[in-house]
Order: structure tokens, then sequence, then C-alpha cells
């Protein structure tokens, strides 16, 4: 008698992305900052061993949004306080200004995510202006 049992199959390495698909997932990871962190982690870890275009654009992505989410962090834990601060004064008009700020920032982000999806789009490369690079 035979044993018919069969043996498992590893797991075949993913495609590599053809040069269209490569700027595709390069651009979507900048343009994806718009709506936070995710969109560049998610396509990062998911295609960085894919193409290497990808990878350059969405490391770069993924500092900012990290530089990003730390920054927009601080902002609103500093705004807090100086908000609790100057609850108790007659600062009206500066508890607002300082409400504002974190969305100066969120515009920001909007804004450079955007500018870097359309430059790669076009067959470029966007490096943020200040971004913490965390990942090498």
């Amino acid at each position: 008698m035979t044993d018919a049992t069969p043996q498992p199959v590893a797991p075949q390495p993913a495609a590599p992305l053809t040069p269209a698909e490569d700027k595709q997932w390069a651009s979507f990871a900048h343009f994806g900052g718009v709506l936070g962190i995710l969109p560049s982690l998610i396509i990062f870890l998911i295609f960085k061993d894919r193409g290497t275009l990808t990878r350059q654009e969405s490391k770069e992505a993924l500092n900012w949004q990290i530089t990003f989410t730390i920054a927009f962090i601080a902002l609103n834990i500093i705004v807090s306080i100086f908000t609790a601060i100057l609850i108790f004064t007659d600062a009206f008009a500066i508890v607002g200004v300082l409400g504002f700020l974190p969305t100066l920032l969120w515009v920001l982000n909007a804004v450079l995510s955007i500018i870097g999806g359309i430059k790669v789009n076009g067959g470029g490369a966007y490096r943020y202006p200040f971004a913490i690079r965390l990942i090498k």
C-alpha cells in the first residue's frame, strides 16, 4: 500500500510588479496620506518586495505619515494644555486660534501627500521637506 497524502507546498513569492503597477502603487502610497497612516503602511508591507519604486516611495510616505502622526498628537496635547490654562482668562481669541492649529497641520499633510502622489504619478520621486526618516 502506498501513502497518498499530499505534501504541503511552500508558498511562492508574489510576482514582481510591472513598471506601470509599480508607479501606480507608489503614487497610491502618497495619495493615501490624505486618509492617514494606514494606506502607506499597508502598501509598504504588501508591495515593498515587489517593486523598487513602490518600496522607495511607500517608505518615504510612511516616514512622513509617522512624522505627521507624532506632530499631530503632540500639537493636540499642547493645544489642550494651553486651552485649559487660557479658558480661565479672557483670552478666548487665542483659544480659537490654538484650536485651529491641528486642522492646519492636517491640511499641510493633505497638500504634501497630494503633491507627492502627483509627482510620483508623473514619473518622478518625492521627498517630504521635513520628515523624520525612521524606516531605512
